[in-house]
């Protein structure tokens, strides 16, 4: 009895962001998934990016399963107010090109892996 108190004292209770369980924060990165994916192809035009559509829907798909192992519904639900702030950003095309083009920064040009590749690379 004196344990199961201590126990709950313990639990911090918060408050939620947006979701309330993971069902509804699973149906709010769907959402944002399916938005960013529409957004692509005119994404492409509008900033004359030298990428194309399947190649930044492929980019897409890699940014979100970055982070498919995140449980906690607070930093999911953080996670996708970044996500919506960022389209948003690009939708209006408030960002520059060279913005919009950091996203393929890793997949335009990897980093080395081996000794001589990184040498000669320098401090990066």
């Amino acid at each position: 009895m004196a344990t199961n108190r201590l126990v709950q004292q313990g639990v911090k209770q918060v408050k939620p962001l947006l979701s309330l369980d993971r069902t509804e924060a699973r149906r709010r990165v769907l959402n944002l998934y399916k938005a960013w994916y529409r957004q692509i192809p005119y994404t492409v035009n509008a900033f004359y990016i030298p990428v194309t559509v399947k190649q930044g829907r492929e980019k897409l798909r890699e940014l979100f399963m970055k982070n498919k192992h995140v449980t906690d519904i607070r930093a999911i639900d953080m996670l996708v107010i970044k996500g919506q702030m960022d389209l948003v950003e690009t939708a209006n095309i408030w960002k520059q090109r060279n913005h919009v083009m950091m996203f393929f920064k890793d997949t335009v040009n990897p980093k080395p892996t081996d000794f001589l590749s990184k040498f000669y690379e320098g401090n990066d």
